[in-house]
């Protein structure tokens, strides 16, 4: 039988593939395993992304910001670019709350989407997961006038 008659038969060529598969492990190398994400992963990735859209002025509730800046002043203190951000995540997808203050005469609906719209975006494209929910809530306003309690420009 020719080269190409093998060819035509439907199981010549599944027999050469499964025998190949059998003996490398099977199917694709990047599918072989799993890949887990931790929470903090996803809480860093959105916590930076919240930071960059303008009118975000801090992250976290009152009391976390407080805390959280004694605890940035401690050498090996925690990091505070997860601060205001909590996520759940699954195998598949992630849901993440945001607590966060915006600066004074910003529309903070707009400044809310842009900062779900920017969380999804880094979140999806960096991690694969699906994000289905982004829940925000402005816990203060940044007045003008009022004094800055922790400088955010030192967050890394």
């Amino acid at each position: 039988m020719s080269d190409s008659e093998e060819r035509g038969k439907p199981g010549a060529v599944r027999a050469t593939e499964s025998s190949a598969q059998s003996k490398r492990g099977g199917g694709d190398p990047g599918s072989r395993g799993r890949t887990t994400i931790a929470d903090g992963v996803v809480e860093k990735i959105a916590g930076l992304a919240a930071r960059e859209v303008p009118g975000v002025h801090a992250m976290g509730s009152g009391i976390s910001r407080t805390f959280g800046a004694v605890r940035d002043k401690v050498p090996g203190g925690a990091s505070a670019v997860t601060r205001g951000v909590k996520a759940e995540v699954g195998e598949v997808q992630t849901a993440l709350d945001l607590d966060i203050v915006v600066e004074y005469g910003l529309p903070i609906a707009e400044v809310a989407r842009g900062v779900r719209e920017n969380v999804i975006a880094a979140v999806e494209r960096m991690t694969g997961l699906e994000v289905v929910e982004v829940n925000i809530a402005v816990g203060d306003v940044k007045l003008p006038d009022e004094e800055e309690d922790e400088p955010e420009s030192r967050i890394q």
